[in-house]
């Protein structure tokens, strides 16, 4: 084998190493990968049952429901809704009408379950996921807030 076979075949070896071990990452970061949907979004999604999602969107009005410290409402981006249900306590800003993330799992009752829940930490803000969900839905306007 000449000198430059040799040379290619060194660099072909460190490509075809480098696809090995990249494939081999992104398979064993495919569980651990968090999605994040609004509820009208993953209504349209289908999403199984057990898959842990993100899920973002306004706390809706007139929805919370406390029993001891099991805690339940609904998420809604205006155009879809989710009830949700958590076991803990709540972040202090946490309240109906307000812009919440929420990590958990889909139940097979088409509930979901929260292992957390986020809430916005002052007036303006909105997680950008959230922000670009609502805005898709032509709820959310900026600086002002969503609409209510």
């Amino acid at each position: 084998m000449t000198r430059k076979g040799k040379r290619l075949a060194l660099i072909v070896g460190a490509l075809a190493a480098l696809a090995v071990a990249t494939g081999l990452v992104l398979s064993a970061l495919r569980d651990n990968i968090v999605f994040f949907y609004s509820p009208s979004e993953l209504a349209q999604k289908h999403v199984a049952p057990g898959m842990r999602l993100r899920i973002g969107g306004l706390v809706k009005e007139g929805s919370l429901a406390r029993d001891g410290r099991t805690v339940a409402f609904v998420v809604t981006d205006r155009t879809g809704e989710l009830n949700v249900s958590y076991t803990g306590l709540l972040p202090d800003l946490f309240r109906e009408g307000q812009g919440v993330v929420v990590d958990g799992a889909l139940t097979n009752d088409a509930t979901f379950r929260a292992d957390s829940v986020l809430a916005k930490h002052d007036e303006r803000y909105m997680p950008r996921d959230v922000a670009e969900a609502l805005k898709k839905q032509g709820v959310w306007q900026g600086e002002k807030g969503a609409q209510k």
